[in-house]
C-alpha cells in the first residue's frame, strides 16, 4: 500500500510517518522545504518536494508516486502556536486551495482513498452551552468577527471539497475533526510550557470556554485507523474523552510541570491585549468522540488531558 503525505514534516506528520513507517506500507511524504527533506529519509520515508499551491508541482508529484492513500495534513502553524487569527492566514489558504490542488491530483492519479485533517472548529466558536456535539451537528453557526469567520470557512471549505469529491464516486473521502493537539513533540506544547515555567502564560478569570483537545499518540492512532480500515464515513471527531475549560488545562500544565501557580487576569483586559487568545479561552467546542471508538476500532492512549499531559511534561524535560 502506497501512501502518499502531504505536509509531512508537519507536528503531525512526522509522527504519523514514523508509526506507518513500522507497519512497513511504502510512505511518501510531501514537504515544501528542502531541509525537511533529510530528517524524512532518516525516518524512512520517500520524499517528495513540492509547493501544493502550485497545482502543476502537485499533479506530478502525485502522479510520480500513484498511491493507493493521499492523506491531507497541509498547515502552516506557527511553532509556538496561534496568537492572532492572522497567524491562520497560510493555514486558511492552505485548507482551501491546497486541498482543492492536494485532491484533484489524488484522483487523477487513481488513488482510492483521501483523509483530510479538519478540525472541531469547523463547528464554531460561539455555542452557548456544554452540550457535546456530533457529527450530525448542522455547521450553521456564524461568528461575530470576520477574522474568525474565514477560520471557520477555511476548514469547512476543505470538508465540503472532499465530501462532494467522495458524493460523485471520485475518491472515497474522509475528514478528521481533531481536537487542539498537544504532546511532548508539539513545538506549541512546549512552548505554552516553557511560557507557564516563566509564569508568562496567565489564566482568564471570567472565561467560559470548554474545548476538546487529542494527545498526539492518540490522534496518529485514529488516523492510521482511517488509512487502514476497510470502510470509513464521510468526517469524524478525533478528541479525547474530556472536554475541558482552558483555564484548567492551562492550570494543571503548571502543576504537572511543578511551575508556580498562573497569574490571572480579567477576560476582557486579555482581550484588549490578546484578542484571539481571549477567544480561544471563551470558545465553547465540547464534542462527541463515540463515532470514531465505534467505528474506527479507536483505542485512546490517553483518555483525557490529564494523562497525556503528564506524560507530555515527563518527556518534555
Amino acid at each position: 500500500m502506497k501512501i502518499f503525505i502531504a505536509g509531512a514534516s508537519g507536528t503531525l506528520g512526522l509522527p504519523l510517518v514514523r508509526e506507518l513507517i513500522k507497519r512497513k506500507p511504502e510512505v511518501y511524504g510531501l514537504t515544501r522545504s528542502g531541509d525537511k527533506k533529510e530528517l524524512l529519509e532518516i525516518m524512512g520515508a520517500k520524499v517528495v518536494v513540492a509547493d501544493a499551491l502550485r497545482a502543476d508541482e502537485i499533479t506530478r508529484a502525485v502522479q510520480s508516486v500513484k498511491p493507493d492513500c493521499v492523506v491531507n495534513l497541509l498547515t502552516a502553524i506557527p511553532k509556538n502556536g496561534v496568537m492572532r487569527a492572522a497567524d491562520l492566514k497560510a493555514t486558511n489558504l492552505l485548507r482551501v486551495k491546497g486541498t482543492q490542488n492536494l485532491l484533484a491530483a489524488a484522483i487523477a492519479a487513481g488513488a482510492k482513498r483521501f483523509v483530510a485533517e479538519s478540525m472541531i472548529f469547523v463547528y464554531g466558536l460561539t455555542h452557548t452551552d456544554n452540550k457535546l456535539l456530533t457529527e450530525q451537528f448542522e455547521l450553521s453557526t456564524r461568528e461575530e468577527k470576520a477574522s474568525l469567520q474565514e477560520i471557520v470557512d477555511a476548514i469547512r471549505s476543505l470538508e465540503a471539497q472532499i465530501s462532494k469529491a467522495d458524493k460523485e464516486g471520485l475518491i472515497e473521502s474522509t475528514a478528521l475533526r481533531y481536537g487542539l493537539l498537544y504532546g511532548s513533540e508539539s513545538p506549541s506544547t512546549r512552548y505554552m510550557f516553557d511560557m507557564l515555567k516563566k509564569r508568562f502564560l496567565p489564566t482568564a478569570s471570567g472565561a467560559k470556554g470548554i474545548t476538546a483537545f487529542v494527545h498526539l499518540d492518540d490522534a496518529v492512532s485514529a488516523t492510521v485507523a482511517a488509512i487502514e480500515r476497510e470502510k470509513v464515513a464521510a468526517v469524524y471527531n478525533v478528541v479525547d474523552d474530556e472536554p475541558v475549560k482552558m483555564n484548567d488545562w492551562i492550570t494543571y500544565a503548571a502543576e504537572v510541570l511543578k511551575a508556580k501557580k498562573p497569574f490571572s487576569m480579567p477576560v476582557w483586559l486579555l482581550g484588549l491585549l490578546s484578542p484571539f487568545t481571549a477567544t480561544m479561552l471563551n470558545a465553547r467546542v465540547a464534542v462527541s468522540n463515540d463515532k470514531a471508538k465505534r467505528e474506527l476500532g479507536w483505542q485512546l492512549k490517553y483518555p483525557d488531558y490529564r494523562q497525556g499531559l503528564r506524560q507530555a511534561a515527563l518527556l518534555g524535560k
